[in-house]
């Protein structure tokens, strides 16, 4: 298992920058480097079986209380640095912006709320 941690968190390393700033690119005569909003997350797992008394032993997969993994990620694209005439300015993706605010909103809503009907009491 150790191995396995090793292994995912060298893996990892390369997520950051290079996941949320993307390689520039020259288009006539502007030079566009993407940008995105990157996270993602990783699980796992193992498992021994035991019995009061007992020694403990590994067991197997498939067996009660086995072993485990999972992971995943999401990279929401939310515009670019865009450089023409040595001038660099952020150009949003207002669309994703958008998509990306909504649980700010809905969470900052609800808090308010909360803290209202706080203050009523």
């Amino acid at each position: 298992m150790a191995n396995l941690v090793e292994t995912l968190t060298d893996a990892t390393k390369s997520i950051g920058v290079g996941a949320a700033y993307g390689a520039p690119v020259t288009v006539d005569g502007a030079t566009i480097v993407p940008v995105a909003l990157v996270w993602s997350g990783f699980g796992g797992g193992n498992g021994t079986a035991s019995s009061p008394g007992a020694s403990q032993q590994k067991i197997g997969a498939g067996d009660a209380g086995g072993e485990g993994f999972g992971g995943g990620g999401v990279a929401i694209p939310i515009g670019a640095y865009v450089t023409t005439d040595g001038k660099a300015e952020f150009e949003p993706n207002v669309i994703a912006l958008l998509a990306v605010s909504i649980p700010v909103i809905v969470t900052t809503g609800w808090a308010l709320s909360k803290f209202v009907r706080a203050l009523k009491k």
